[in-house]
């Protein structure tokens, strides 16, 4: 009982820390998410991220992972689809970094960096019919390799046409072929990167690759390209260690590039801001990472997002960062309908699983953990039943459903028995008790309780 005090006096102390009513960055609280890259498709973002493992000293990244959303403040677990392995030529188990992954003419392209056998710097694509795979290597072997080729960023221009954008302390461009894994004509400097009109003013900066500091301008790594009004928009980490973001624009794909200033600050107990931005129906979302999760810091970060409007005259706002991110969602939640326990708005205590493929579900439950998922849309069909699917191996434990706060009325108190085994699902149901019908938008939190050892693994929920 002693570590059950001691974790439900950590989750009050969380509570109050974050103020769980309003909190909603870092978007993704179930593992270290870093170098977010959002792709719209259809009536979804898919949101592309790193993983920092959760004892990380240095970049310790062995893999990347998928989440989704359709309306901005409820994220979905969709798998950790590719790692190193997924590249026989490359180094194993290190140097996931940033990625991007886009979807073109019916097959899904993830652009990535990590190291060869032989310790360079190298690009590499995994493709896919369908975001969550399954993905494998599309040519077998690097795309290009050279010190400081990291950070791919991928552009499909109004005309079709194919950009790759990559570059550390170095900025190089290619245009693709057709076949999304190739390049047209090989690949270049991006011009006027060694030009402060083009990129900022210049720094001292050490040069990895030649030993010795050198001057250079703002431009740092993690180049993120979009288009507007006609405009490209290249926005990037600047200024060295630690970073801002700012950015750069620019007539053509090929320049000449004119530095614009800032957009974001030094991010949070993080020395790297590596993100991008997006519009999703006909709002504009900007995402970083910081390193504000508990236990999070320069080698443990966490995708976050603001909202923003551009100025009139096309340029970036300056953009502040929030604890509370996206205030109004895109649409609300139907709880009417199966919804993925992995689909959340914010969370203490749990981890998903870290499988490729479809099926997933929340594991490393314990008393005192809990999910808040947001405006959930109750209507006026006022409930009577809730049900959920779970397996334990051990003792079970106990599911409460509040509305609103985590001190909120208890709607329902669902009883998870042993069911012989961690994923030997079974679904249980539990009736609505609540002192007057519930109708209208809510946000709904999930309390878990139970004994000291790990409760069980949680995959699906509904209301009827």
């Amino acid at each position: 009982m002693k570590k059950t005090f001691a974790r439900l006096m950590a989750l009050s102390a969380f509570t109050l820390m974050t103020g769980s009513a309003m909190a909603q960055n870092p978007i993704i609280q179930t593992m270290f998410s870093p170098d977010p890259a959002p792709f719209v498709y259809n009536d979804t973002v898919f949101l592309f991220v790193g993983h920092d493992e959760d004892d990380a000293q240095y970049f310790s990244m062995k893999d990347w992972t998928l989440y989704s959303t359709d309306d901005m403040v409820n994220w979905t677990y969709r798998g950790t689809q590719i790692s190193t392995a997924t590249f026989e030529w490359a180094k194993q188990g290190d140097r996931a970094w940033a990625s991007q992954g886009v979807e073109r003419n019916g097959k899904w392209y993830w652009y990535v960096c990590c190291n060869t056998n032989e310790g360079g710097d190298a690009l590499a694509i995994a493709v896919a019919d369908s975001p969550t795979g399954p993905w494998k290597d599309a040519i077998g072997k690097p795309l290009a390799e050279g010190f400081g080729f990291i950070d791919p960023t991928v552009f499909i221009d109004d005309d079709g046409r194919a950009y790759l954008f990559w570059g550390n302390k170095g900025l190089w461009y290619g245009e693709l072929n057709d076949d999304m894994i190739s390049f047209k004509n090989g690949y270049q400097e991006v011009p006027g990167y060694r030009d402060p009109k083009s990129f900022g003013e210049l720094q001292s900066k050490m040069n990895w690759a030649k030993g010795r500091n050198e001057m250079m301008t703002q431009y740092e790594e993690g180049p993120w390209l979009m288009k507007r009004n006609g405009v490209y928009i290249l926005s990037y980490p600047a200024g060295g260690v630690p970073e801002h973001m700012a950015y750069s624009t620019a007539p053509t794909i090929n320049g000449p590039w004119t530095y614009r200033g800032r957009i974001m600050n030094e991010s949070e107990n993080c020395f790297t801001i590596h993100g991008g931005n997006i519009e999703f129906k006909g709002r504009h979302f900007m995402f970083y990472h910081n390193g504000t999760l508990p236990n999070g810091e320069g080698f443990r970060r966490a995708a976050c997002v603001e909202e923003f409007q551009f100025n009139e005259d096309g340029s970036f706002p300056f953009i502040p960062f929030t604890k509370e991110g996206i205030r109004k969602p895109v649409k609300n939640l139907n709880p009417y309908k199966r919804t993925e326990a992995e689909t959340i708005a914010y969370s203490y205590g749990l981890k998903t699983d870290r499988r490729p493929g479809t099926d997933h579900f929340i594991t490393n439950v314990h008393t005192g953990d809990w999910i808040k998922v947001r405006s959930v849309d109750f209507g006026e069909q006022k409930p009577s039943q809730f049900f959920a699917s779970a397996a334990s191996a051990g003792e079970g434990g106990m599911i409460e459903v509040r509305l609103d706060n985590l001190n909120g009325d208890v709607i329902a108190t669902l009883q998870v028995p042993s069911t012989g085994g961690e994923e030997a699902w079974k679904t249980i149901e539990a009736k609505i008790r609540s002192r007057k019908p519930i109708t209208g938008v809510h946000d709904v939190y999930f309390l878990f309780r139970g004994g000291d050892k790990e409760l069980f693994n949680f995959d699906w929920w509904c209301f009827k």
